[in-house]
């Protein structure tokens, strides 16, 4: 079955690729060993090598490709295979979309015992490049470095401004084109490398915490608008001035040019005060007329035509007839509310994220949306019996929880509610699975869609319609 080379690495040769995983490996088998291969396709034939094993199943890296699947195609990507963004570039879009649906349909039905015989295609993205409205990139002196790289045997410059390598939390690949987010995104990077190499800005060093320059996110926008941030870690002033009036001359189009001084040690902004040094301190974003503002802290889908398809199927699975009280769980900005706020008599949201909150009520009145009311808090804390009685009993629930699903407590609470309708938003079909199980209690599952938000990666939306039992 397998061969072993010095220093304990085995090699098993001709493993046929019959499945993707969930998370977006290969799928092969040896004997009664599960072989999970990272960048392998469905009918590749390989020698792999094990990069872990356990008793029933390994991980393992492609050594040899003898045959390629006929779903395999070019990465168009330079970076591809050591950025950790797009893993499924070597797969043609349409396969892609094969396997979320089946994947999607077999967490469902051995984790929820839900039947798919009635799931809907999924909706593929009409764009699969440049499709994010933001990203987050990262400064740092400790460059990673290539087998390519390593042996030129050069003096590298080691300052880096890119994304994480996989598993690698101090090592930065540096990036010069990404095809996930528009102009100017690739320009207003690699200017802002330019200027901080010419100018000797130090780039973050991840384990000391020290260095000028820490992150950079960059916020487009439909309507056309662009938000740059810069985070700095330990900078002076006349650095910070130095480079915000560069790119004030340089990007005249950038409608908010914020910074961020953040000397914490981890990455995360939403404790951190916000300088606005030229233009507002938001963008707008804008969906079947109705206008969201933008933050740098903001929540908002970061693939905003897409986010329109999955909003709007939301929207068909609910049925609304004009009079309903709707509960949108887990509202974040307020973004679903305020969609369907005009198809309603009234809706009601709830999110964790205090800031979120005001989003929502911002942009509902930005929107002169008058029927929407909004609270902030942990959700199984917030829905009470009491909140429902005040409130009212919902006709329709939407919940769109984060990847961990609902609480049991909230699961619990909904089927006290016994509301005619649920529409279950979900990016982990294995945990929304898992809530659908214990809500079958009382509440049929009628409807079934997947939705692609995130092309050349793994993961997918779902939405489900589930009615309560007659």
């Amino acid at each position: 079955m397998s061969r072993r080379k010095p220093g304990t690495v085995t090699i098993i040769p001709n493993v046929q690729i019959i499945d993707i995983a969930e998370e977006g490996k290969g799928v092969g088998k040896a004997d009664e060993l599960v072989i999970f291969v990272d960048k392998a396709v469905p009918g590749d034939v390989v020698d792999v090598r094990l990069t872990k094993k356990k008793k029933n199943f390994a991980e393992a890296i492609i050594e040899q490709l003898h045959e390629k699947s006929a779903l395999r195609t070019d990465p168009f990507c330079p970076h591809f295979g050591t950025c950790g963004g797009c893993k499924w570039q070597h797969m043609g879009y349409d396969s892609q979309l094969k396997f979320k649906q089946k994947n999607v349909e077999a967490a469902l039905q051995r984790l929820g015992k839900i039947d798919t015989s009635n799931a809907e295609p999924i909706l593929g993205s009409v764009k699969n490049r440049y499709y994010r409205n933001k990203l987050e990139f990262t400064f740092s002196n400790k460059r990673w470095l290539d087998r390519t790289d390593i042996e030129r045997d050069e003096d590298f410059d080691m300052n880096a401004l890119g994304f994480h390598v996989p598993l690698r939390f101090d090592k930065i690949l540096d990036i010069e084109h990404c095809y996930l987010q528009d102009e100017p995104s690739n320009s207003i990077r690699n200017a802002v490398r330019k200027y901080a190499l010419e100018h000797q800005l130090s780039f973050y060093d991840l384990r000391n915490h020290e260095g000028v320059l820490r992150n950079l996110i960059i916020r487009t926008s439909s309507t056309g608008e662009v938000m740059v941030a810069v985070v700095f870690a330990y900078p002076e002033q006349d650095q910070i001035d130095g480079l915000m009036n560069f790119m004030k001359i340089a990007f005249p189009q950038v409608t908010s040019l914020l910074y961020i001084v953040n000397q914490k040690k981890n990455d995360t902004i939403f404790d951190q005060d916000v300088h606005v040094f030229a233009g507002r301190d938001h963008i707008f974003e804008e969906m079947d007329g109705i206008r969201f503002k933008i933050g740098v802290k903001s929540f908002y889908q970061t693939n905003s035509e897409q986010a329109f398809e999955l909003y709007k199927i939301t929207r068909d699975f609910a049925g609304f007839k004009g009079d309903e009280l709707v509960y949108d769980l887990y509202t974040g900005a307020g973004t679903i509310a305020n969609f369907v706020a005009k198809n309603v008599k009234q809706v009601i949201g709830v999110e964790y994220v205090p800031t979120a909150i005001e989003d929502a009520k911002f942009n509902s009145a930005l929107n002169g949306i008058d029927n929407t009311l909004f609270y902030a808090g942990d959700m199984k804390d917030i829905l009470t019996s009491e909140f429902i009685a005040s409130h009212g009993k919902p006709d329709v629930v939407i919940t769109d929880p984060p990847r961990a699903g609902m609480h049991a407590d909230v699961v619990q609470r909904l089927l006290e509610m016994e509301s005619a309708k649920i529409v279950y938003v979900s990016c982990n079909a294995a945990t929304q699975a898992r809530d659908l199980e214990l809500l079958k209690e009382k509440y049929d599952v009628v409807r079934i869609k997947p939705v692609d938000m995130f092309p050349h990666t793994q993961h997918v939306e779902n939405v489900v319609l589930l009615k309560l039992k007659g």
